[in-house]
């Protein structure tokens, strides 16, 4: 009996139920969730995807948003000269700006799966490399991250340790800007926690970066590396985080005048990992409003507005004689409506 069988005899089977089966997209058999009585099954990448792709859609339904699916790219940071990653891919057929996502060495957690999934329904192609799967990470990095971040001050950039994960991240980097559909002149990194010190590491040996995005990252060591890093930087902290005002104070002396364009946001009372749906410290409001403003900077560097249309040319013959000196010979009679004047809205405050 296959498992397509057994799904159709189970008397118990429900919505959202889990169970082995092929997906009805990647057509991979795995655990997959059921959707409907149905049987439409899915599994947990196109799950988050939200594609509900059925049977009986009708021909030139829209596009989800983006698609995934799980790649392989080539780094000799690995004994099999290869590792495992994720690639989200908007469907809008535009070259799109990238985001590579640095984790933990946790691996895919919910924060970064939750954070890939607003990048890319922005329209950035975002790539997570998948180290929970990857033979060269193991305890040993977990020690070499937490150990030097308690006991020496912070992760240790010049570990070797470090290095191999930062030399994976930046493979992994290189395989993302060569996608067809992709913008190498626009690229940004995003980390927390841990894996937003690793973005650092590589930021501060990639001069090509357009933006490094940091939610909550631990401090490094030596904090002059920092110096190095040539891209514009976003720093969201939490502020009941114990290691919010040494990154802080790592990051004050590079900034502004140090050159190094740093924005800082503090959201009041958050802790870390408050942006993990599945940790203790998870704040729906804080959490909402550290992704709006991470995604925010990011368009704003990455995705900024069109140029304005050019001013239509004034007729020919038209004379502005008669009209007193000062006012706007475009501007109504008196009385009139007043033109409506546009103005930039404030980013919203942390």
């Amino acid at each position: 009996m296959t498992d397509e069988d057994l799904m159709l005899t189970l008397p118990d089977l429900q919505f959202g139920s889990g169970v082995i089966g092929v997906c009805d997209i990647c057509k991979k058999r795995q655990a997959v969730i059921v959707l409907s009585k149905e049987r439409f099954q899915l599994c947990v990448l196109d799950f988050l995807n939200k594609a509900w792709i059925k049977s009986g859609a009708k021909p030139g339904a829209p596009l989800p948003p983006y698609r995934s699916e799980r790649v392989w790219f080539p780094t000799d940071a690995t004994k099999e000269q290869k590792a495992p990653a994720i690639v989200l891919t908007p469907t809008k057929p535009v070259r799109h700006p990238t985001v590579l996502v640095c984790p933990d060495i946790y691996g895919l957690t919910t924060a970064l799966l939750d954070g890939a999934i607003r990048f890319a329904r922005e329209g950035f192609e975002v790539m997570l490399p998948d180290v929970g799967k990857t033979s060269s990470v193991g305890s040993s990095d977990h020690l070499a991250l937490r150990m030097g971040a308690h006991t020496r001050g912070g992760v240790p950039l010049d570990s070797p340790r470090i290095a191999r994960m930062v030399h994976l991240y930046s493979d992994a980097l290189a395989y993302l800007r060569g996608q067809e559909m992709v913008d190498v002149d626009k690229t940004a990194l995003f980390g927390a926690s841990y894996g937003g010190s690793l973005a650092i590491a590589l930021a501060t040996k990639d001069p090509r970066l357009s933006a490094l995005l940091l939610a909550y990252p631990m401090p490094v060591r030596p904090p002059e590396e920092l110096k190095l890093i040539n891209s514009p930087t976003f720093l969201l902290l939490a502020g009941a985080d114990p290691a919010a005002g040494r990154v802080r104070a790592q990051f004050a002396p590079y900034a502004g005048a140090g050159g190094l364009e740093v924005e800082f946001a503090e959201i009041p009372g958050a802790r870390h990992h408050f942006l993990a749906r599945d940790k203790a410290a998870y704040h729906l409001d804080a959490a909402e409003a550290g992704w709006s403003r991470l995604i925010g900077y990011a368009k704003a560097r990455m995705m900024p507005p069109p140029p304005k249309p050019p001013a239509p040319p004034k007729t020919a013959g038209a004379s502005t004689a008669g009209t007193a000196p000062g006012t706007d010979p475009l501007a109504g009679p008196p009385g009139s409506a007043a033109t409506p004047v546009i103005s930039a809205v404030p980013a919203p405050s942390s």
